[in-house]
């Protein structure tokens, strides 16, 4: 039977998890198997079976212990993925008989005790003045390390063994690290990979900050201790790489200084640019040591070459350093070591700069895609909103799905959801455009219709490919009606106050950008206590169903909700778009997610005061004394001064330049709003009136006095209006 590497991570069954070493983990060997962890290694001059004793063929071109590799290899098993490289520690561990003897010590049957075929094996001929054993069977020379020439001790694994255990580790070892995609995956990846196969404990140092691609760090550099690894306290053993105060059994997180300034022309700054990792019994890497791990500490490191200080550089600099660490008790690092040390160093570090890079572009697409959609929802009058955006993928975080919500005069408010074609930065920026462009016509204050006519231009002017759709809506809360426009959009559901939830007719009309399309508006009741749910097909549509069936479960799933709190009750906004969004399951996530959901509370006839003024020089008189026949009517006489004051400023100035009768209208929610339209498109700005001037004072006193203010212009002229807190 022969024995598999093991790793840390999965021990092999029967195998004793409290070995220290970490270096070979050995299964029960069964009666009659060879105990080593490699094939079975017979002495020189053992011929396989069936060959001739005297075939020069045995020995020509073959390395020390080959001779048994043509009938080895066709029963040896494969080695594991995750390999643990054998440590030679100068003898056999665990006591395991050599190649070719029974378990009790007693040869095979049919071979005399001390030898082989022959009774010979181990002795030395007569007169040839070698000592016994010095020569095998039939004259062939011993097992030999080829760096040194040294015959190697019997069941010791050859030089060629162990290079192949290292080249399996490091192969196990950088893949593991290769499947990180962040910086903590990448530096987990190379602890858990490194200890305890090739260490007893690890140190990772980064630069703090870590440099982006090309960018060029300033300042002095500073290297941080990110993460710390070592074999867990149960199976350390007395001697090991500890520090003078005992840290937490589990982890070195106590072990070295959080942080270490590299002084330029220090021990560390040399080891550093060096870029070769070195063993730190030499002279220069033992003064680095302190500086690295702190002055102030004391710490006991391991005797010999069982440590490895191994310089972390990414493409174009070095970006941290790794400090692997082995106990006394385990056999020291060799000179192939350092090769391993530089393997690991070099996939990690590339590794570390990849994340960063990776980094940064997820943090540009966030940010992208942050600004792109509104930071906050307005508060607007007479309806309540609420929204939710998910991106395809955590590896695709932009796409072209948006939404908005504008304010327009007469307390209305405009509400938006796109859909450009693809979920890439490419349709990030095209649907920040298009968003925009819808903004600007918003405050035009056209009609729906016009307004998807214009980005309809828009996108072929952007190029012949960019296609888009759209659907456009203005709630106005006075008259309780929605008017409604699409471009090749899926209908927008409305669920009523009494739970049913009904998908809206609306024209489906043409995508943005196909030209040349007219597109149609319907006027809808939208009665209080409704909610209109506004989406991306994304929601609805995906490989596992079509859009037509995503439609109806969704306006399932809302009347479903809907039941939960009852007819009188609606189900709260925000509770109610995690419902939506709960409809998905696995698999349904084919696009990036855009919702809108909008309670209609509207505002009640008795709140709303509208009188129109002739453009004379009585309006302004009029319009005070019908404010204060309305503010004593709803109970608000303490605003009575403050409005007179502003009505009578907003409406002489209205009347001054107006053609055609001025209207004037209150309305009374959670503040008194007051708006003044006229025919004149120009916008009044604030200015700061001189001494000598006998007016331009009137927007001075609006900004001053009232809570809030604005002008907004329309397709038949402007309205000016102001905001005062109620009482």
């Amino acid at each position: 039977m022969t024995e598999h590497p093991t790793s840390f991570d999965r021990p092999t069954t029967g195998a004793d998890p409290t070995d220290p070493r970490g270096a070979l983990l050995r299964a029960p060997v069964a009666p009659g198997a060879s105990g080593s962890a490699l094939p079975a290694q017979g002495l020189a001059g053992d011929p396989p079976p069936g060959a001739g004793a005297e075939s020069p063929a045995a020995f020509e071109h073959a390395q020390p212990g080959a001779e048994h590799a043509a009938e080895s290899d066709a029963h040896r098993p494969r080695p594991v993925a995750e390999g643990v490289p054998v440590q030679p520690d100068g003898g056999r561990q665990g006591g395991a008989p050599p190649s070719g003897a029974t378990p009790g010590g007693s040869p095979p049957d049919g071979v005399p005790p001390g030898g082989a075929a022959g009774g010979r094996a181990g002795l030395a001929r007569p007169g040839s003045g070698a000592p016994a054993g010095a020569v095998g069977r039939r004259g062939a020379p011993p097992e030999q390390d080829r760096r040194t020439g040294q015959p190697t001790a019997p069941g010791q694994p050859t030089p060629m063994r162990r290079d192949g255990d290292r080249l399996r580790f490091v192969g196990a070892a950088t893949r593991r690290i290769a499947r990180g995609m962040d910086l903590d995956e990448i530096v987990m990846g190379l602890c858990r990979a490194t200890v305890p196969t090739f260490a007893d404990a690890i140190l990772v140092y980064l630069r703090e900050p870590l440099p982006v691609g090309d960018e060029r760090p300033t300042g002095p550099l500073v290297l941080r201790l990110r993460r710390t690894d070592r074999i867990p306290a149960e199976r350390d053993t007395e001697g090991a790489f500890t520090p003078a105060a005992q840290p937490e059994p589990s982890e070195l997180e106590t072990v070295g200084a959080e942080l270490c300034e590299v002084r330029p022309g220090s021990a560390l700054a040399e080891v550093l640019r060096g870029v070769r990792p070195v063993f730190t019994d030499a002279p220069a890497a033992r003064a680095a040591l302190p500086e690295l791990l702190g002055e102030e500490r004391d710490f006991a490191l391991p005797d010999g070459r069982r440590a490895i200080l191994a310089p972390l550089r990414g493409r174009r600099r070095v970006i941290g350093a790794a400090l692997f660490l082995r106990g006394p008790e385990r056999v020291a690092f060799e000179a192939d070591d350092l090769l391993v040390a530089a393997q690991l160093a070099t996939h990690s570090a590339l590794g570390i700069d990849k994340a960063v890079l990776y980094g940064r572009e997820a943090y540009i697409a966030d940010e992208l895609q942050r600004t792109m959609l509104p930071e906050n929802l307005p508060r607007c009058t007479g309806v309540r909103l609420a929204s939710r955006y998910l991106p395809a993928a955590e590896t695709a975080r932009v796409g072209g799905d948006w939404y908005d919500a504008i304010p327009l005069p007469g307390s209305r408010v405009a509400l938006v959801v796109g859909d450009v074609m693809g979920h890439s930065m490419t349709s990030a920026a095209i649907m920040g455009q298009l968003r925009t462009t819808a903004q600007t016509l918003a405050g035009l204050d056209l009609p729906p219709q016009e307004v998807l006519h214009h980005l309809d231009e828009q996108a072929q002017r952007l190029g012949t490919d960019r296609m888009a759709t759209c659907l456009y809506a203005v709630y106005d809360p006075v008259s309780h009606r929605i008017t409604v426009a699409n471009a090749g959009h899926p209908p927008p559901v409305l669920l009523h106050l009494g739970g049913h939830a009904e998908v809206l007719r609306v024209p489906a009309g043409a995508p943005i950008g196909v030209g040349g399309v007219d597109f149609e508006a319907v006027e809808l009741d939208a009665p209080a206590g409704a909610t209109l749910l506004l989406y991306t097909d994304g929601l609805v549509e995906s490989r596992l169903r079509d859009v037509w069936t995503g439609i109806e479960q969704l306006r399932e799933r809302l009347a479903a909700t809907a039941q939960l709190t009852g007819p009188d009750h609606p189900p709260p906004l925000e509770a109610l778009c995690d419902e939506v969004l709960d409809m998905l399951g696995p698999g349904d996530r084919d696009d990036d997610i855009a919702l809108l959901a909008a309670r209609f509370d509207g505002i009640a006839p008795s709140d709303v005061a509208y009188w129109f003024l002739d453009p004379e020089d009585a309006a302004p008189g009029k319009a005070r004394r019908l404010a204060r026949r309305a503010l004593a009517r709803w109970g608000m006489e303490d605003l009575t001064d403050s409005v007179e004051l502003l009505v009578s400023e907003v409406v002489t100035n209205a009347v001054r330049y107006a053609s055609k009768p001025v209207t004037l209208r209150l309305l009374r929610t959670d503040v008194l709003r007051c708006e003044v339209g006229d025919d004149v498109p120009q916008l009044p700005r604030l200015r700061q009136a001189r001494a000598t001037d006998e007016g331009g004072r009137g927007l001075y006193l609006v900004n001053r006095l009232a809570r809030r203010w604005g002008a907004t212009r329309l397709s038949t002229g402007k309205v000016v209006w102001f905001e005062l807190n109620r009482g």
